[in-house]
């Protein structure tokens, strides 16, 4: 274990990032006085920072935010991804800004308290994100103590004893317990949230951590939706009688979710039902059909990635955030790549041959983030009404 004993604290520090090799980023402490440890990663959106705090798959994470000022929306009861925030904590260069927005309902700050979440402001985060970028965002602990009064030694041992993502099934800790209907729609500028009263087909979502913009995607493009939790078995999910299953994004290991997500996917299969995934619904699917997984070095996060569709020869930009991916030599006989990333040549999407049944790496949902995805949620309505019509 790293000696922290040599660390120079400021007089003036009221928080403190310690990775668990030692490296330490005093500042000053904001939102909740406590401590977090978890994967220190960084998101480089220009905007969305709530729907980035309460998005399931940043269970595990704290989230440094490229962008320096955060906090100038404020937060409102409607742009919340889930009902508790996932993400551990948040790392951001300036001081909370104050709300200027007509929707804000609440200061960041307040929310983070209200939610206890702790952060640091008055980081070089240029410098925090040049060292995640070199060692693969570390395991680290934030802690926020006015006093500043920090046991440095106790706080390394929690940040290099912490486990880790790998090999960690978190989704089962952000799913839904029980079964439940949704129908509402799209936030839009004139109504806000309206609900969907004419759907055109039946969809069982499988909730591994799913965003509520995902669900309101669903029910925008016609679909009835029923959301039911990560453990559900393949006869669970056919038992509500589905036109198409989708398979949701969420938090952790893949490999470890597959556990009880890749028979359950398998039946799905069989039955020959129309499946769309996102995310880690993506990466569960490939594993079910004996394709492989692996962490990345960083991963990606924020909204500015590009996405080559390699069916229509189009160029998408996208949200994403995900720390695992498929790869791509690993797919089997019958199974194509459909979309790849134009930052590192990763895998985006794959697609079954002769079957309803496709997946992709991002968010098309977005929030925060680009629309250019959307169409993927029609993509999944045709796959269907093709599959009735046959």
């Amino acid at each position: 274990m790293s000696d922290v004993s040599n660390i120079k604290q400021p007089s003036n520090a009221t928080a403190v990032i310690l990775f668990a090799d030692g490296t330490a980023f005093f500042g000053k402490g904001f939102g909740a006085q406590t401590k977090a440890v978890g994967e220190i990663c960084f998101n480089t959106g220009m905007t969305g920072y709530q729907e980035t705090l309460t998005d399931p798959s940043y269970a595990g994470q704290v989230i440094t935010f490229t962008f320096p000022h955060i906090g100038n929306v404020g937060t409102n009861a409607e742009d919340m991804e889930t009902t508790n925030p996932a993400a551990r904590g948040l790392i951001a260069r300036e001081d909370i800004t104050e709300p200027s927005n007509w929707r804000a309902q609440k200061h960041l700050n307040d929310w983070l308290i209200a939610n206890n979440l702790p952060g640091i402001c008055n980081v070089d985060t240029r410098a925090l994100v040049r060292h995640i970028r070199d060692n693969g965002a570390p395991n680290g602990i934030i802690c926020h103590d006015p006093s500043g009064n920090f046991d440095l030694q106790a706080l390394h041992k929690e940040a290099a004893t912490w486990p880790g993502l790998e090999g960690m099934d978190l989704a089962k800790d952000v799913s839904c317990t029980q079964s439940y209907k949704w129908n509402q729609k799209c936030w839009n500028w004139t109504e806000g949230y309206t609900e969907q009263t004419t759907p055109e087909f039946k969809v069982v979502a499988v909730d591994f951590g799913a965003k509520y913009n995902i669900l309101r995607c669903l029910a925008n493009a016609g679909f009835d939706v029923t959301v039911v939790p990560a453990q559900s078995s393949a006869e669970d999910i056919l038992a509500h009688n589905p036109d198409g299953v989708f398979l949701s994004n969420g938090p952790g290991d893949p490999a470890a979710t597959g556990e009880y997500a890749v028979p359950m996917i398998r039946g799905l299969l069989d039955k020959n039902i129309p499946v769309f995934g996102i995310c880690l619904g993506h990466q569960l699917l490939a594993l079910a059909l004996g394709a492989k997984t692996r962490k990345m070095h960083l991963g990606h996060r924020g909204a500015n990635q590009p996405v080559k569709d390699l069916t229509t020869g189009k160029v998408e930009i996208t949200s994403q955030n995900h720390g695992f991916e498929v790869i791509t030599e690993s797919l089997p006989e019958g199974v194509e790549q459909s979309h790849v990333s134009l930052f590192d040549g990763s895998n985006e999407g794959l697609k079954i041959k002769d079957k309803p049944v496709f997946s992709v790496q991002y968010h098309p949902e977005a929030s925060p983030g680009p629309n250019d995805s959307y169409y993927l949620f029609e993509r999944f309505a045709e796959n269907i009404r093709k599959a009735k019509a046959a």
